[in-house]
């Protein structure tokens, strides 16, 4: 014998409103724990950035002679460095040049690559030239590359805009122009696929513009695979500024960043191993953390496995 549904069920049912596909994006989120557990560190470290110099009482500029080369203390939990400077805050100075410069790099590579990879895989026309662009600077020796555009605008950059702005472009600029290539090559996959949808032909069969067909129909369906190499992204600017700080062609050194840190740092590593040891594990914990939201993300906006 079946069971009735009662009918008072199946208008409440009927009637309900559609559910948030982002509520069901993180659904799937939260049930992978590393995930979780990044969102929680990044999280930790972002506060320990910009909230920090609020309620610290030091300056990261301020030098104490008296009190140079001190080791961690309640006063100071990090301890000194050779000028007296306090490294705790010197530590959150330079995480916020380091998270920004990851967070601006990440969006200029974003956008370039998103731009080629949609152009490339709906105008047939211009695949061929964009994607050997593409194979052109995935060619190209990364970090020799920036090495010398460091040292050929550092100046002219510096007299423009001053010697720390002008570094940030210099640096968000060229870690932006020589990391969009793989974001490129994603996005132009999934135009490939989506072009050949159904209601991709629909619309281009009544005259919808390529326009409006790439801002309405396309772009939004590639947004994952954007948002997933976003967070990955942010990981790789952070390493590629601290290699640069870490062979003196990034930032002055007065103008800290975890990457400047661990190399000052290394003339003191047998006396003093924390310096260079501590803006290392923040580097390192920073981007583990990026790559396992990356991954939440990963599994998360994949449809096949959402609703498992």
């Amino acid at each position: 014998m079946t069971e009735t549904v009662p009918e008072k069920s199946l208008d409440v049912a009927a009637f309900r409103p559609p559910r948030n596909q982002w509520w069901d994006v993180w659904d799937q989120f939260k049930v992978h724990k590393g995930a979780l557990a990044g969102s929680l560190v990044f999280g930790l470290i972002v506060l320990f950035c910009f909230v920090g110099p609020w309620l610290w009482p030091y300056d990261a500029t301020f030098i104490d002679i008296r009190s140079r080369n001190q080791g961690m203390s309640l006063a100071h939990p990090f301890g000194t460095d050779q000028l007296g400077r306090d490294i705790m805050a010197r530590m959150m100075a330079g995480g916020q040049v380091s998270l920004a410069v990851g967070i601006v790099a990440m969006l200029l590579s974003i956008v370039i690559g998103a731009l080629i990879g949609v152009l490339a895989g709906y105008f047939r026309r211009i695949d061929g030239l964009l994607m050997r662009m593409t194979d052109l600077f995935l060619a190209l020796p990364l970090l020799p590359l920036l090495l010398v555009m460091s040292m050929l605008f550092r100046q002219p950059l510096s007299a423009v805009f001053g010697v720390e702005m002008g570094m940030f472009l210099l640096i968000v600029t060229a870690i932006g122009i020589t990391s969009w290539m793989r974001t490129a090559r994603v996005v132009r996959g999934d135009v490939l696929a989506l072009k050949e949808r159904e209601y991709v032909l629909a619309a281009r069969s009544i005259g919808t513009p390529p326009r409006r067909l790439i801002l309405r129909h396309i772009l939004p369906n590639v947004l994952s695979p954007v948002m997933v190499s976003a967070t990955l992204m942010i990981a790789t600017a952070i390493i590629t500024e601290s290699a640069l700080s870490f062979l003196g062609m990034g930032f002055p050194p007065d103008f800290p960043t975890w990457g400047r840190l661990v190399y000052d740092g290394i003339d003191y590593l047998q006396q003093y191993p924390s310096r260079a040891m501590l803006p290392g594990v923040f580097i390192s914990l920073t981007v583990l953390s990026v790559n396992y939201i990356g991954d939440g993300l990963r599994d998360a906006l994949d449809p096949r496995i959402r609703g498992r």
